[in-house]
C-alpha cells in the first residue's frame, strides 16, 4: 500500500514539474517590469615583471615599461598597480613606476589584484587592470513576433538604456561597487552656480543696441 501511494505521489510531482516547464512558466519569459539583460562587467589584468636595484628602476627598465604601456594603449579608465615580494619592498622602484604611469595621466592604485605566480626578490610586478561593461544578448527580440506569445515584458525591454549606461559610465567598476560619498564638500561649493547667477548684471540694463540687419550688397 505504501509503495502504491509513493508511486502515485511521484507521478503527481512529475506532472507538476512538466507543467511548470512549459507555457507561461518558461524560464525565458519575464513577467516582471525588470529588464532581463543587465550590464556585465569584465576585468582583464595585464602583467609585466620589471627588474629593480638599490636605485630603483634603471633607465632601460623604465623604457621597457613605457613601451609596454604604449602597446596596451594605456589611458583613462585603466588601473595601474604594483605588487612587490613580501619583505623586499622597494619604495624607489614603486616611485619610478608611478613616474612612468604619470606620463600617461594615471596614478598608482592602492593594493594590487592577485595574479598567478610569486613575485621574485629584485623585481616588481606592474599590473594594468582594464575593465569593460557590456550588455550581452542585446538586442533581444525573442517572442516579439510569435503568435500566441504569453503576456509578459518584452525580452528587449531595457536593452537601450542599459547599453547606453554601459557605454557611458566612466568607470565600469562603479556598476559593481559604486562610489562612496565625500564628506569634504561645503555649502559654498554647492551654491556657487546659484550665487553666480544671482550676482550677474541683468542684460537689460545696457539698453537696446543698434544692430544692422541688412545683408548683401543691395
Amino acid at each position: 500500500m505504501n509503495r502504491t501511494r509513493s508511486a502515485a505521489a511521484l507521478l503527481v510531482l512529475g506532472l507538476a514539474a512538466a507543467g511548470c516547464a512549459g507555457g507561461d512558466y518558461a524560464p525565458n519569459v519575464n513577467h516582471t517590469l525588470y529588464s532581463v539583460n543587465q550590464p556585465v562587467v569584465e576585468r582583464t589584468d595585464y602583467v609585466l615583471d620589471v627588474s629593480t636595484s638599490a636605485g630603483g628602476l634603471s633607465a632601460g627598465e623604465q623604457g621597457r615599461l613605457g613601451a609596454w604601456f604604449d602597446s596596451l594603449q594605456l589611458g583613462y579608465g585603466d588601473r595601474v598597480s604594483v605588487d612587490q615580494p613580501r619583505g623586499f619592498e622597494d619604495a624607489r622602484g614603486r616611485r619610478d613606476v608611478a613616474s612612468v604611469a604619470a606620463s600617461y595621466g594615471l596614478l598608482l592604485a592602492e593594493g594590487a589584484p592577485v595574479t598567478a605566480g610569486a613575485v621574485q626578490p629584485g623585481s616588481l610586478r606592474v599590473i594594468v587592470s582594464r575593465t569593460t561593461a557590456s550588455v550581452p544578448g542585446c538586442p533581444n527580440w525573442d517572442y516579439a513576433n510569435e503568435p500566441g506569445a504569453p503576456i509578459a515584458t518584452s525580452p528587449n525591454y531595457g536593452c537601450a538604456s542599459n547599453s547606453n549606461l554601459a557605454a557611458m559610465v566612466a568607470d565600469p567598476n562603479d556598476l559593481v561597487l559604486g562610489q562612496t560619498g565625500s564628506l569634504s564638500g561645503t555649502g559654498d561649493t554647492a551654491t556657487k552656480a546659484i550665487r553666480t547667477h544671482r550676482n550677474a548684471v541683468p542684460s537689460g540694463t545696457r539698453g537696446l543696441q543698434d544692430v544692422n540687419t541688412q545683408q548683401g550688397g543691395r
